[in-house]
């Protein structure tokens, strides 16, 4: 398979914009948490959050995902009117801020959450738990916007029990194959479905290397497909099998080059949007790749 390969040609429409998917977007990360795990307390602060989503913007961040509420492994359940408190003042203020040609994702599994966020301004449904949450098919189908269906089993407080495939990518895509035809039986526009495989949630690090190495398989699917490893916990063990004593028991903030390496070959496989804490990084490996595949197909 050429490295080079041009991205399907996909696009997005929310809010009366349409997102070309046939060059890769970077979705820059805005937690507006105390408690996730590498920038939890940094931006819960309404003006503080409209500061770092100005420099995720400013660093080439074409989607910016708000999310209101921690989906690492044993976090603690938010309650609908905390998380709404969150995300909702954060969306309306950056929309003000920005204007309407920026778009704006929320990292929720709570539709009445969504629902809220939409009516302030959101664009796209970014949904860890793939729209089964009651009411959440329902929601989605009444907003008629983009929504990203990822793979977990359990919850984050359990995932880790459930890390177990015979064939990790082949389970990956089934059990996504039912959240999707569950959805479009529910009313979910096929358009709007982005796919998500879900690293770091009910994954291990033998998992994670065959899915990262098998993404092109997804493409069965005929959707976008958006991928997440930023600051993982397999980036951590990436780098410490590696031998070097110096990344050893790397802090999450270590971890964003051999990210924006994995975000780079998940764009040679076809995956249209790569989320990130670290967007000027991933940026520039993105625009490095788009010019080199202009460059062969012009040779």
């Amino acid at each position: 398979m050429s490295l080079f390969q041009p991205l399907p040609d996909f696009k997005l429409t929310s809010g009366g914009k349409t997102l070309d998917l046939s060059r890769p977007k970077i979705m820059g990360i805005l937690n507006v948490t105390p408690d996730s795990f590498s920038d939890g307390g940094k931006f819960n602060g309404v003006d503080s959050a409209v500061k770092h989503c100005e420099q995720l913007l400013n660093d080439g961040a074409a989607i910016i995902d708000i999310g209101g509420e921690s989906t690492r492994p044993n976090a603690k359940v938010v309650s609908t009117q905390e998380e709404l408190s969150r995300v909702v003042p954060v969306t309306q203020a950056i929309r003000k801020q920005f204007g309407d040609d920026i778009w704006l994702s929320i990292d929720t599994s709570n539709p009445e959450v969504m629902s809220a966020a939409a009516a302030a301004g959101a664009d796209i449904w970014n949904d860890v738990r793939a729209l089964t949450r009651k009411g959440a098919r329902d929601m989605a189908a009444t907003l008629n916007i983009p929504v990203m269906l990822m793979h977990m089993r359990g919850e984050p407080t359990t995932m880790n029990d459930f890390a177990d495939y015979h064939d990790v990518v082949t389970e990956v895509i089934r059990e996504l194959s039912v959240q999707v035809e569950t959805a479009l039986q529910a009313g979910v526009c096929a358009d709007n479905i982005i796919i998500d495989p879900g690293f770091g949630f009910a994954k291990n690090y033998q998992h994670h290397c065959e899915l990262l190495t098998h993404l092109e398989h997804f493409k069965i699917f005929h959707r976008p497909l958006m991928f997440g490893v930023s600051r993982k916990r397999f980036l951590a063990e990436v780098l410490n099998k590696s031998g070097i004593a110096a990344w050893q028991q790397s802090q999450a903030l270590e971890r964003d080059w051999v990210g924006s390496a994995a975000g780079l070959i998940a764009i040679q496989q076809g995956a249209s949007i790569i989320r990130t804490h670290q967007v000027a990084m991933m940026a520039q490996a993105a625009t490095l790749w788009e010019q080199l595949s202009d460059c062969q197909r012009s040779y």
